[in-house]
C-alpha cells in the first residue's frame, strides 16, 4: 500500500475521504478537533473511522476499525510534534484539508486563519521539502475569485481581489505552493472546492443552519434578499474525484503546479434551495431578508472543464437528491425529541 498523509480528517471531507480511501491507502490522519464547530461532530466522526480511544494531544492511536489507518491529534501550527510524523512516516502523498474555515468568522477572528491557513500551511510544505516527499494536493477555495463578474468562474481567472480574509489566506497558499514547486520541485495541485454539502457535513453552513431551524420553527436569514447563487457540489461527488486525482498523481513520474476547479457546474438560486429544502422536510421556513453580508459572493459557478479533461470528473448528484440524504442522515444523528435536539 502507498502511504497518505490527510490533514483535518475529523473534518467533513477528510472523514469522507478516509472511509473512501481506507482499502487502498495506509493513512496517517491528522486534526487538532478545534471548537470552531461543535467538537462533539469531529470526535463523532472519528469514532465512525474506529477511533475510539481516549484522544491525547501529540499521542498517535491506531483504528479499531480501519486496519490501515492511524490518527494524530496535533496542530499544523506546532512544527516540532508535526515533524515527528514526517520523521516516522515516509509519504507517496500528502492530502492537506486542514483550515479554518468560513467568510464570515474570517470578519472576527482573522488570527486563527493566519494560524491555521499560513503558517500551518507553510509547515506542511517546508516539512515536505526537508523530509523530501514530492506530491501535494491541498485544498482551495472558490472564494478566491472575490468579486469576480466573469461567470462561470474558470482557473484562468484573476483571482488577486480577495473580499474576505479567509479568501485572501487560502490565496495566499496558492502562491506559496507555487514556490514550492519552483524552487524546490515539489508537485503541488489546489483544489477550489465549491459549497460542499452532505451527511456528516458543517452546522455552520447555510443547509445545515436552515435544516436545523426549519424544523425547530425559529427564523431562518436570507442575504442580498435571497438573491445569491451557489454552485452546491454533493460530497460524494467531491471525494470521488480527489481519488481519482490522487491516483492520477501517484501515476505520473512528474513534477507539475495546477489549480483545478471542483465544483457541480449548476449553480441554485438560494430561494429555490429553500423551497427544496421545505418539501423535503414537509414543512415552511420562517424567512428574514437581509442585506449582503461583508465578504459573500453574490453567485459561484465552477468551470470544471480542466478537471473534466484531466480525470474525466463528472458530478451527477442534483440537488435535491443530496439535500434528501443529507436529511436523512440530521434525523439519524439528532434524533427527534418533538424537534431536533443537538448534542453538547
Amino acid at each position: 500500500m502507498k502511504k497518505i498523509l490527510i490533514t483535518g480528517v475529523a473534518g467533513f471531507i477528510g472523514y469522507h475521504l478516509v472511509n473512501l480511501l481506507k482499502e487502498k491507502y495506509e493513512i496517517i490522519g491528522i486534526d487538532n478537533i478545534n471548537e470552531y464547530y461543535s467538537p462533539q461532530l469531529k470526535l463523532d466522526r472519528l469514532k465512525e473511522l474506529g477511533i475510539n480511544d481516549k484522544i491525547v494531544y501529540g499521542k498517535i492511536l491506531e483504528s479499531h476499525k480501519i486496519k490501515s489507518f492511524k490518527f494524530y491529534k496535533i496542530n499544523l501550527e506546532d512544527l516540532t510534534k508535526l515533524e515527528y510524523i514526517f520523521k516516522n512516516y515516509k509519504f507517496d502523498c500528502i492530502i492537506n484539508l486542514a483550515a479554518q474555515a468560513g467568510v464570515r468568522y474570517s470578519l472576527e477572528n482573522p488570527a486563527a486563519y493566519l494560524n491555521s491557513n499560513i503558517i500551518g500551511f507553510f509547515n506542511i510544505i517546508e516539512s515536505a521539502k526537508k523530509y523530501k516527499i514530492n506530491k501535494i494536493i491541498f485544498a482551495s477555495s472558490s472564494s478566491v475569485y472575490g468579486d469576480n463578474k466573469k461567470i462561470p468562474f474558470s482557473e484562468d481567472d484573476r483571482t488577486d481581489t480577495p473580499i474576505s480574509f479567509y479568501a485572501a489566506t487560502k490565496k495566499c497558499n496558492e502562491i506559496l505552493a507555487y514556490n514550492y514547486y519552483y524552487l524546490y520541485n515539489i508537485s503541488m495541485i489546489g483544489l477550489r472546492f465549491f459549497t460542499v454539502y452532505g451527511p456528516w457535513g458543517r452546522p455552520d453552513m447555510a443547509y445545515f443552519i436552515f435544516t436545523d431551524k426549519i424544523l425547530k420553527g425559529e427564523t431562518i436569514t436570507l442575504f442580498n434578499e435571497g438573491k445569491l447563487r451557489r454552485d452546491f457540489t454533493y460530497i460524494d461527488d467531491i471525494i470521488k474525484g480527489i481519488e481519482l486525482l490522487l491516483e492520477d498523481v501517484l501515476e505520473k513520474n512528474i513534477t507539475e503546479f495546477n489549480i483545478y476547479n471542483i465544483g457541480n457546474n449548476k449553480p441554485v438560486n438560494i430561494l429555490n434551495f429553500v423551497n427544496i429544502l421545505e418539501e423535503i422536510l414537509g414543512k415552511k421556513a420562517n424567512i428574514e431578508y437581509k442585506p449582503l453580508q461583508p465578504g459573500d459572493l453574490i453567485e459561484t459557478f465552477a468551470d470544471i472543464d480542466k478537471l473534466k479533461e484531466r480525470i474525466s470528473f463528472k458530478p451527477d448528484t442534483d440537488i435535491k437528491e443530496g439535500l434528501f440524504k443529507f436529511v436523512e442522515w440530521y434525523k439519524n444523528y439528532y434524533k427527534i425529541r418533538g424537534c431536533y435536539d443537538k448534542k453538547d
